[in-house]
């Protein structure tokens, strides 16, 4: 059986609004998912918005933030490499793939959220029947994604992202672009969570999405599942 071929977009933006703050993705929600696929025998490719080095928020690279996963990729030469030489995100195509993935952090926010190459790569994997997966702050790729009819993709689907409430307890309210839990409310999605820092995962027919940083792993996980049906 051919090896499955999964596509994982990271961010390319490292500055954290005006504070002066770095940011980029979270470690975690780039390492547990792309471990739940390499360790099911799959072969991951890296793609950001502008190709190159990705910035890792320095914040999940904190010793409060470490998990399993995160130890093991800094010491992975190749998963380093990986995130060193991302391509850019105008060289892929779905077609090449059998899912895609996006991991938060708060960069997306800034510079994956609206992005039209983003936008038309998730359109083609839909099309094709493909998964397309997400976490916490990158749940905001799917925001301005619209159907052929015009509608938000997301209206009336279950979608998950970070929360308003997950938010104000980081204390980055006023400094981000949007509220991602009010933006998917807007555009009618079926938006659901659990209690702050809770693993929560929801998969809607080829959309699975994930709530913060804990649930990176259990969106890999669901589609796997579908992935292996």
């Amino acid at each position: 059986m051919a090896t499955k071929k999964v596509l994982m977009v990271v961010t390319s933006h490292s500055e954290l609004g005006d504070t002066g703050n770095k940011t980029g993705f979270w470690a975690e929600e780039f390492a547990a998912p792309y471990y739940a696929f390499v360790d099911a025998g799959m072969a991951v490719t890296v793609a950001s918005p502008k190709g190159g080095t990705a910035p890792i928020d320095p914040n999940s690279e904190t010793e409060d933030f470490q998990t399993a996963s995160t130890e093991r990729f800094y010491k992975d030469d190749t998963a380093q490499a990986l995130i060193a030489n991302t391509k850019a995100l105008s060289e892929v195509d779905a077609a090449e793939f059998d899912a895609v993935f996006y991991p938060g952090g708060h960069g997306p926010l800034w510079d994956l959220a609206g992005n039209e190459q983003s936008i038309s790569l998730i359109k083609d994997f839909l099309a094709a029947d493909k998964p397309v997966g997400a976490v916490c702050h990158a749940t905001a790729v799917l925001m301005d994604v619209k159907t052929d009819s015009g509608d938000y993709l997301v209206k009336d689907k279950a979608v998950s992202g970070f929360t308003n409430s997950e938010e104000a307890a980081v204390g980055l309210t006023e400094v981000v672009p949007f509220l991602l839990e009010d933006e998917l409310l807007k555009r009618g999605a079926d938006y659901q969570k659990v209690e702050d820092w809770s693993v929560f995962a929801v998969r809607d027919g080829l959309i699975f999405s994930g709530q913060n940083p804990a649930s990176s792993e259990l969106v890999a996980e669901k589609m796997l599942t579908f992935l292996n049906q």
